[in-house]
């Protein structure tokens, strides 16, 4: 992992009208991390997913993704939001709807090329779904049709993912096996994921984002030994929350309860 970072964020201030989310926040993620968002409902995870996509503008403050401002960087960008438009009944192949992550790069809809096709398939490998190119998406298992949306996101070859939930409502085993493929991923790219369940995340996660009307980072720490019995039979971690924040020097205990 390098010391480069692929995430900036200083004196972020973003107010929905008179509602503040964030007020002076700071963040940084390097190049190669794998961090885990994570925070209660309404906290700003999701606020702070499209603060660097650029969908949002702050109010104040700098945001620096890749070394750009988020706008410029977006073609780096591969992004899964909480919830796609996409009707699992409509007629539509595997391959096709990973080729809707290319459409950035085109002027008019279906315009793909030669390039595209491979691409997708590259990207479907990724996931280990490229024998189901040609299977119509309706025809999917939720679980498949996640990682059908990993790919789309892959599919423009990001240097950075944002996910915003991926595993939601996904069965213990299944979302494991997820995890297991995003830290394949990671291998080449930086990960950012928001999910609400830290006994997996955190298992392969370098860095824990905590996000709650502020953005304190903590690094992941293994359990003591005599409490891993007491969570699910399986090797877990958890947050550190002894982190001292290098922006102000404040200890910052707790910041995710």
């Amino acid at each position: 992992m390098t010391t480069t970072p692929a995430i900036v964020v200083e004196n972020l201030h973003f107010a929905y009208n008179d509602d503040a989310v964030f007020t002076g926040a700071h963040l940084a993620v390097h190049e190669g991390d794998f961090a885990g968002v994570v925070g209660p409902n309404g906290g700003g995870k999701t606020t702070l997913l499209k603060l660097l996509l650029g969908l949002l503008q702050p109010q104040q403050g700098v945001i620096r993704v890749l070394g750009q401002e988020p706008g410029a960087a977006r073609q780096a960008i591969g992004y899964m939001p909480q919830s796609v438009d996409l009707d699992p009944a409509f007629p539509i192949t595997v391959r096709d709807v990973v080729m809707t992550g290319c459409l950035s790069q085109h002027r008019w809809f279906g315009r793909y090329t030669a390039a595209n096709r491979a691409a997708a398939i590259d990207a479907l490998r990724d996931v280990k779904l490229a024998e189901l190119a040609d299977r119509s998406f309706a025809n999917l298992s939720g679980g498949q049709r996640r990682r059908v949306l990993i790919a789309r996101a892959l599919v423009a070859k990001p240097r950075l993912l944002l996910l915003d939930e991926p595993t939601a409502n996904l069965d213990p085993g299944v979302e494991q096996s997820f995890y297991e493929m995003l830290k394949r991923l990671n291998e080449r790219l930086t990960v950012v994921v928001v999910s609400h369940d830290l006994s997996f995340v955190s298992e392969y996660v370098r860095s824990a984002i905590c996000v709650n009307r502020n953005v304190v980072v903590h690094p992941t720490g293994e359990l003591p030994p005599e409490m891993i019995g007491s969570l699910m039979g399986a090797r877990q971690r958890i947050v550190r929350h002894d982190h001292i924040d290098s922006s102000t020097g404040d200890d910052e205990e707790g910041c995710c309860q």
